[in-house]
């Protein structure tokens, strides 16, 4: 079967498929584009045959549809939309001049590594972004006690979109968490650039299709 040039989620979802269904389709659609059919589970590939069966056939085209960017990928645009949550929580808030949130500095960091070495973002890199969730919480509990700590409903953002629309995402933190630990200036600057470093060297190292990769470190300005 010759390769599609994108995935087809959205028109599942309009066909009836639930949330979950999509995302499963999703990532094995990811993963066979970067790494072919015959590494998936016998149940895996009838599992895309029969998507793929119930999605209405594309009239023929000379082009085909164009390849999803980075920034169109669903795990970049799950970051993207944390960060921007969180970013607005620090306006409502209120913060002091200088003053700066760590989850936001973290996400903002966590999106400059991946705009710089632009993994594929398929099935077996999201399977290991995965493991960036605790590691996260680390981060962000190495400096907390270098602010002072307010607290967010980490839960509503992502509750407030799916009364919006469907959606397979999930929580960005475990349910009920709400520490938001806001930084000084120089704390802010200490903190972004630790982060810079050690997130850009997590996802190098983890995400598989990056394994190749002979990109340096982004830079530290």
């Amino acid at each position: 079967m010759a390769k599609d040039e994108a995935s087809r989620g959205e028109e599942l979802l309009a066909l009836g498929w639930t949330a979950e269904e999509v995302r499963q389709y999703e990532e094995l659609w990811e993963y066979r584009q970067r790494w072919g059919a015959i590494n998936l589970e016998p149940e895996d590939r009838v599992f895309l045959r029969r998507a793929e069966a119930a999605l209405p056939k594309r009239a023929a085209s000379g082009k085909g549809s164009l390849k999803k960017s980075l920034k169109e990928k669903s795990h970049y645009r799950w970051l993207r939309f944390y960060c921007d949550a969180l970013q607005s929580e620090a306006e409502r808030l209120g913060l002091q001049p200088g003053e700066e949130a760590a989850w936001v500095i973290l996400l903002e960091e966590e999106l400059r590594a991946l705009d710089h070495y632009e993994p594929v973002l398929g099935l077996p890199d999201t399977l290991k972004a995965k493991e960036l969730a605790p590691a996260r919480e680390a981060w962000i509990e190495t400096v907390a006690a270098q602010g002072r700590e307010l607290s967010v409903d980490f839960d509503a953002p992502l509750q407030a979109l799916k009364q919006q629309e469907t959606t397979s995402w999930k929580p960005l933190r475990s349910e009920g968490a709400r520490s938001y630990p806001v930084l000084d200036a120089a704390a802010a600057a200490a903190f972004r650039t630790t982060a810079r470093r050690e997130v850009a060297q997590k996802i190098r190292a983890s995400f598989p299709s990056l394994q190749d990769s002979d990109k340096p470190e982004p830079p530290s300005d």
